[in-house]
């Protein structure tokens, strides 16, 4: 297993050994003492799947009163995978990282806490999978809008399909800092 920085303080990508053969393949996705081992976070309390079909845009969210950091795969298809640093004072606030997931090149991201999340479909359909180091709280969802023109991801699709709730999210310039998680070095 290798684990990649990036430019993102904490936010990691992860190249698992995969061993394949004439049967198909296999790869340790998770494996606590070994994530110990590495500097990784390995305490995971909920694990979470989502089945969506192209073009389906889910995000920017995260929590605040109950942070998640996320372990996150896709299994099945592919997506663009988008990690945005909302940690106030953080020197890389309002940066973000994106990056392919896909049954393909077996990537895995761990996301800390204090960034906003979402994600792309790219194929026809995708399976993407998530462990999280705390319970989801609805009461505590937050968001960013997916199109903040501060931010300018290219979401590498058009026509995306949003939720009504993501719709009206708002942009980051929009929000208080009272409503942003504070910058602590990652482990």
């Amino acid at each position: 297993m290798k684990v990649e920085k990036t430019q993102l303080d904490g936010l990691v990508v992860i190249h698992p050994d995969v061993h394949d053969d004439k049967r198909g393949y296999f790869f340790e996705s998770y494996n606590k003492p070994l994530f110990k081992s590495l500097g990784l976070p390995s305490d995971f309390v909920q694990d979470n799947q989502a089945l969506s079909g192209k073009n389906t845009l889910r995000g920017l969210h995260y929590q605040l009163k109950y942070p998640q950091g996320k372990l996150i795969q896709v299994p099945l298809g592919k997506v663009y995978d988008i990690s945005l640093d909302i940690r106030h004072g953080s020197p890389t606030f309002g940066q973000y990282f994106g990056i392919v997931l896909s049954d393909k090149n077996f990537n895995i991201v761990y996301v800390p806490e204090g960034f906003a999340h979402g994600y792309a479909v790219l194929s026809d359909t995708a399976i993407f999978q998530y462990k999280c180091t705390e319970t989801y709280h609805p009461e505590d969802e937050h968001g960013i809008k997916w199109n903040d023109p501060s931010i300018h991801i290219n979401w590498q699709i058009t026509d995306p399909i949003i939720s009504e709730k993501d719709l009206v999210l708002p942009t980051l310039t929009e929000l208080r800092p009272s409503l942003l998680p504070a910058y602590r070095v990652q482990k």
